[in-house]
């Protein structure tokens, strides 16, 4: 169901400029990601384990801002100082390589002259250039207490800062722990000695750089378990608050459990919502309808239990009374003539004749109830047997003032049927309408067909009847006539046992009333 906002959206986007190129393919773009906006939204709505998913990825990411907002928070209160030696040490070589650079300078020809000669040509007794050399190891010795030696091969110092008062070193030492320092690379708060060979006025020499490394802090912020305990209910919480309402939907329909077990059955459980929830709702408020309807029909088949047995009770006494009485007359000679007492004999017959096919109706009726009695289907014409079978009711028709009018077309209509039982039923309802038709009259006998199956109409005018009376009319031992007399009825099973027959053809008899008449209708699958 769209609502007026949507509506809005729609009409917003129908209009300029979204009609001209390209904001008609930006106006298709925002369609379909709001379709698929809709439709997810659609299938989130009707699953319950999508909507426990996308609530679960909401509260885990609202814990996740929750952790990283208290860890800044909390981190400051618990700083922790890293110290780390490595950039004092790369100094420390930086100003070595440096040197290194600074006793490297460019040959030249007079490099080599004597310094007498040089002197008496006027020319500057440094040809190697070392002052810049001595003015940065000055520098170094006062600014940073660096020290700097400059041995030959053999460890001798031939050069050192004011700083330094050693004379002669141990290369070998000197070599070790310097490589020792850069391979292990665990500097700490100790001397450190830089290492090169260099050319010190024309002659091989070791450049020596030694000195303790300047730390280098930083503070980088630290745990805190409340970070974690913060997180931790911030999912606890959202996640309550979201799914309270469902939680609270679950109860709800646990009450209604409990209310139903108590025994009321008038109770339903409310849809509220599209998912699994409403879908539990919904069944359950169809199996206390179908627990209440079952529980009705129960009560109602015992209700009929009881009239059945009355019924039965009071066809059967009738007749058996009065063959008793007629037999005791007999045994206490209490007749006048012999013509009387055949009277009494031929009244006592034929109760008991009555007597037998009201208890052969009753096992009829029981074994085609059951399905105990084997069906001889063939294919018959049906409109040839309902031919043949009106014909024999023609004359006691007429004797009742009753005409018999047919509307059955000459087509053969075939149909599977057992002959015998389908006879018996359409002899009920005739025998019914003969019966109870109102005389003068008529009985209208209509079949229909269509392409799949065949109709039977029965029709006679007769007393109107209530719904309820038309409604049992198949139930087995009712009877119009509420005193069971036996001049006006049979044994009530007639109808139930056309409705038996019926039924194990798979097909349908009901009844019908308008305008004063009844009617009764056989439904047959064609074959």
């Amino acid at each position: 169901m769209i609502n007026k906002y949507e509506l809005d959206a729609s009409s917003r986007l129908n209009r300029f400029p979204f009609t001209w190129f390209p904001f008609n393919l930006l106006r298709k773009l925002i369609l379909f990601i709001r379709r698929l906006y809709l439709m997810g939204m659609g299938h989130v709505e009707r699953s319950i384990r999508l909507q426990l998913i996308l609530t679960f990825c909401v509260c885990l990411l609202a814990s996740s801002l929750t952790y990283v907002i208290s860890a800044k928070m909390f981190g400051e209160f618990n700083r922790e100082a890293d110290i780390d030696y490595h950039f004092g040490v790369e100094q420390i070589d930086q100003e070595a390589r440096q040197l290194v650079v600074e006793l490297e300078p460019q040959p030249t020809a007079d490099m080599y002259r004597p310094d007498n000669e040089r002197m008496a040509a006027g020319e500057a007794s440094d040809p190697w250039n070392l002052h810049e050399f001595e003015e940065h190891v000055k520098r170094m010795a006062d600014d940073e207490k660096y020290k700097v030696l400059v041995t030959d091969l053999d460890g001798k110092v031939i050069y050192r800062s004011a700083n330094a008062p050693e004379t002669h070193v141990e290369i070998h030492n000197i070599i070790g722990n310097a490589m020792n320092a850069r391979t292990v690379q665990e500097y700490g708060r100790k001397e450190f000695s830089s290492f090169y060979p260099v050319n010190y006025k024309g002659e091989k020499a070791y450049l020596i750089v030694s000195g303790i490394p300047e730390p280098h802090i930083t503070y980088r912020k630290g745990e805190s378990p409340m970070s974690m305990l913060s997180a931790v209910a911030a999912f606890i919480f959202l996640f309550y608050f979201l799914t309270q309402k469902k939680m609270r939907y679950v109860e709800e329909l646990a009450g209604g459990l409990r209310i139903i077990a108590t025994g009321n059955l008038d109770y339903r459980a409310i849809e509220r919502s599209p998912d699994e929830l409403g879908s539990l709702a919904r069944d359950m408020n169809l199996m206390v309808e179908d627990l209440q309807r079952r529980i009705e029909e129960e009560r109602r088949y015992e209700r009929l239990k009881s009239e059945l047995i009355t019924n039965i009770s009071h066809d059967l006494r009738t007749p058996l009374t009065l063959i008793m009485g007629y037999l005791r007359l007999l045994h206490d000679k209490g007749y006048e003539t012999s013509e009387q007492a055949a009277g009494y004999v031929s009244i006592a017959y034929s109760k008991a004749e009555k007597l037998q096919s009201l208890i052969d109706d009753l096992f009829e009726y029981t074994k085609l109830s059951n399905r105990d009695v084997p069906m001889y289907k063939e294919g018959v014409a049906i409109n040839e047997l309902l031919d043949q079978l009106l014909e024999e009711f023609v004359t006691p028709a007429e004797e009742q003032q009753l005409i018999i009018r047919r509307e059955i077309p000459k087509e053969r209509l075939l149909v599977r049927i057992d002959v015998d039982k389908m006879i018996r039923v359409f002899e009920n309802l005739l025998t019914n309408a003969l019966k109870y038709s109102l005389k003068p009259g008529e009985i209208t006998v209509k079949l229909s067909h269509d392409h799949r199956y065949v109709i039977v109409k029965v029709s006679n005018r007769s007393e109107p009847l209530s719904d309820e009376e038309l409604q049992q009319l198949f139930e087995r031992f009712y009877r119009v006539d509420a005193s069971r007399s036996s001049d006006t009825g049979g044994s009530g099973l007639g109808l139930a046992i056309a409705k038996s027959i019926v039924d194990s053809h798979e097909g349908a008899i009901w009844a019908e009333q308008d305008g004063g008449q009844i009617h009764f209708y056989v439904k047959l699958r064609l074959a």
